[in-house]
């Protein structure tokens, strides 16, 4: 585990294994997406959108070191587009109104597990102004690919 700290001075603490060239992953991560969101089990939450700010953590297999080599070719399609991650996050916030952070961090990370390279989804959504006190509240959760969903992956 690494700490550090975010740009709000907050404490963040990751795991340096979402990028291994032992295991050829490449760690792709989207940073402080702020968005508008209709959020919580409050019935004063139904009616006002609340910000949160979510970050995304991917563990990626790097087909590039699988096949030996140092550098790929420069195309979009031969890596996991950040681009994509961030417009489907801005989807899902806009489909309407989600009780949990918790159910909204795993809706983020099942979608990211769409692309069979994803191996490993870490998402935290933060709730920004819940207490005057506090930075933010919310989870954090991670998903991971397991070996026999690989191996589907592989023989479709």
């Amino acid at each position: 585990m690494v700490a550090n700290r975010g740009p709000d001075g907050a404490r963040r603490v990751t795991n340096a294994a979402l990028c291994s060239a032992a295991r050829r992953l490449r760690h792709v991560f989207l940073r402080d997406m702020v968005l508008n969101a209709s959020i919580g089990v409050y019935p004063r939450e139904h009616t006002a959108l609340q910000r949160v700010r979510i970050n995304v953590d991917l563990a990626v297999e790097d087909e590039t070191a699988q096949r030996g080599q140092m550098v790929g070719p420069d195309e979009l399609r031969r890596v996991v587009d950040y681009a994509a991650i961030a417009n489907r996050i801005r989807a899902l916030v806009a489909e309407g109104h989600v009780r949990l952070v918790e159910t909204l961090a795993e809706r983020i990370a099942q979608s990211c597990m769409l692309d069979g390279r994803v191996r490993t989804a870490r998402v935290r959504v933060e709730k920004l102004d819940v207490f005057h006190d506090a930075v933010s509240a919310g989870v954090e959760v991670e998903r991971r690919r397991t070996k026999s969903a690989v191996g589907r992956q592989l023989a479709r």
